[in-house]
């Protein structure tokens, strides 16, 4: 039994083609999407571009609810935060938009692998995967107000 754990530990692991273009796009991605967030918190500390909501007024808001915080501030709802980019506190959300995005592009990346080696089950479901993801932001299905 002994011997058999041994074999069994000292087994190298075998990485598939997919497991390591995922992995590295999501580790890549991730390095420049943290970075590009501590630059845009930089930023907006830094009154590079102005804040959307003020720094005094943020701080009162910081204790309130969602639904309240988003009607004092006059945030726009789903995507409409898109057309704020001007300001620093909107372009710290784009960033955290950009690592949320990454997912979408690991798994659209090995599908033509997927397909490729005629793996259709794993395809399919890295299909799923994308058009939920995408379904999901794209505001079409709301639950709530």
């Amino acid at each position: 039994m002994v011997v058999r754990e041994k074999e069994f530990y000292d087994r190298k692991p075998v990485i598939t083609e997919e497991q390591r273009i995922y992995s590295s796009i999501l580790y890549y991605g991730s390095l420049v999407g943290i970075v590009l967030l501590v630059v845009s918190f930089g930023i907006y500390v830094d009154g590079v571009y102005p804040p959307y909501v003020d720094y005094e007024k943020i701080t009162e808001l910081w204790s309130k609810d969602t639904h309240t915080f988003i009607e004092e501030a006059e945030m726009p709802t789903g995507w409409g935060w898109i057309s704020l980019i001007g300001y620093g506190d909107i372009l710290n959300l784009l960033m955290l938009a950009f690592l949320a995005v990454l997912t979408i592009v690991c798994y659209i990346s090995i599908i033509p692998i997927l397909i490729k080696k005629k793996d259709f089950v794993y395809a399919a479901i890295a299909i799923a995967e994308v058009a939920i993801l995408v379904l999901a932001a794209s505001g079409i299905l709301q639950v709530g107000h």
